[in-house]
């Protein structure tokens, strides 16, 4: 089964709960494989309130009730929930024009102009046309041909000694 199918399939019984499903990851192994869930806050408390150790056990319980019913993966498997963290994973266009000037690393299924990685702000979205900025150029990439994408965390470097911050005292001659 496909990871949009997983997603279809999980989203309804998530939002029941007042959280959202971002995506769904399937990787398929011939001993066990991983089923990773990324869930959020919906609507406005998103900002507010984090997804916590108790959402993702609910969400958990719930998905294994739902796979158990519908029995969408062969095999073994070992199901995680997961809130989306600082490298959020981004998987529609909601989702990218949701960070329209934050930086994303994106990954091609195919090539685009010889390129398979992109990494720069979003710009943009339209319909299923995601922009970003790579090396000063904006690059519209259809939605339907990336692989992975996710946001890259923006950590500010610390001040040095005498660049802002307290006002430093002045020694007396």
């Amino acid at each position: 089964m496909r990871n949009e199918e997983l997603t279809n399939l999980v989203s309804p019984a998530i939002a029941d709960m007042g959280l959202e499903c971002l995506g769904v990851e399937y990787s398929p192994s011939h001993g066990n494989s991983l089923v990773r869930v990324y869930i959020d806050r919906a609507g406005p408390d998103r900002e507010r309130s984090p997804v916590t150790v108790d959402d993702c056990e609910l969400v958990s319980r719930q998905v294994s009730a739902l796979f158990d019913v519908n029995d969408p993966i062969v095999g073994r498997y070992t199901l995680e929930v997961s809130s989306p963290g600082l490298d959020r994973p981004l998987y529609t266009p909601e989702q990218f024009a949701r960070f329209v000037g934050q930086e994303a690393k994106i990954e091609l299924s195919l090539p685009l102009d010889g390129r398979r990685r992109f990494q720069g702000p979003i710009l943009g979205v339209e319909g299923e046309t995601i922009t970003v900025e790579q090396d000063g150029e904006p690059v519209r990439i259809a939605h339907g041909n990336i692989h992975k994408a996710k946001l890259v965390p923006r950590f500010d470097e610390p001040k040095k000694p005498g660049q802002g911050g307290k006002a430093e005292k002045s020694k007396k001659k």
